[in-house]
């Protein structure tokens, strides 16, 4: 048997102990309390094992290569994707009003990044986590 069936069967152990000590109407309390640290332990389990499975396939917390797209990475692509049907509406005849409309989404884009430095600049390291 491992550590871990050890603990369990320790556990399981002791509850039914307290349940011989205090009777059946704390039976309710016991099982539900036996029931809450089996469940955390599953978690865990269950945790460790799509970590390990994240870690073989080169994913770091769930995104590849440790880096997703925050509201900052998303921001680009999502002006990108309204400035098409802004170009056609402002381009139509108004060469000025096309203009304005990509300064404005340059503008927006440039806070965004600037904007992302200060707050990765101001962001505890990892080691400072543990």
């Amino acid at each position: 048997m491992n550590s871990r069936q050890d603990d369990l069967k320790q556990d399981l152990d002791a509850a039914l102990q307290t349940r011989k000590e205090l009777g059946k109407e704390y039976e309710t309390e016991i099982v539900d309390s036996f029931l809450t640290r089996l469940d955390s332990r599953i978690d865990a389990q269950v945790d460790q094992r799509v970590a390990d499975r994240l870690a073989q396939h080169g994913v770091e917390g769930g995104r590849r290569g440790g880096r997703g797209l925050t509201g900052a990475g998303r921001l680009p692509l999502i002006s990108l994707g309204l400035a098409i049907p802004l170009t056609a509406i402002s381009a139509g005849e108004h060469l000025p009003g096309m203009l304005v409309c990509w300064a404005g989404i340059v503008g927006v884009n440039f806070a965004a990044v600037f904007a992302g430095r200060g707050e990765r600049n101001n962001r505890p390291s990892r080691s400072d986590w543990h």
